[in-house]
């Protein structure tokens, strides 16, 4: 099956091919605060700030190498039983042992979802659920 772009014909020389530095997310969570604890203290990224609106939790920064996450307290507009996460995961790129990173999450007492193992694309992987079902791979190249 094709499908045809609809966007305009625009010239390649005309546009400077995009050159990103990171890339940010913005995930809302159902309880803010254990999310941004889940965060630091499951999988080690630092705390940049949390701001409050009316005296309570509304938004975290938090990151880990170039890799910035922006949570936000989910107001229950969309309904709170929604599943967050359908259909994409975010993957981080490591430099780390990837079963190091298993062993330490299991033993704050989460479950990962798909236990370390070498992929034919040539990484060792791992899969967890961050608290609010958002699905996280991690993987290191099988070069390294």
């Amino acid at each position: 099956m094709t499908t045809e772009a609809t966007a305009p014909d625009v010239s390649a020389a005309a546009l400077d091919p995009l050159d990103t530095r990171a890339v940010l997310l913005s995930l809302t969570a159902k309880d803010l605060l254990r999310s941004v604890a889940w965060y630091r203290d499951v999988l080690g990224f630092t705390v940049d700030n949390v701001r409050e609106r009316d005296g309570k939790p509304a938004a975290a920064s938090i990151r880990s190498g170039n890799a910035k996450i922006f949570l936000n307290q989910d107001d229950g507009g969309r309904g709170w039983e929604r599943v967050k996460g359908e259909g994409f995961a975010i993957t981080f790129d490591t430099a780390q042992d990837v079963d190091a990173i298993a062993a330490r999450i299991k033993s704050s007492g989460w479950t990962l979802s798909m236990e370390p193992a070498d992929m034919p694309w040539g990484v060792r992987m791992l899969r967890v659920l961050d608290p609010d079902g958002f699905r996280l791979n991690i993987w290191r190249p099988l070069s390294m």
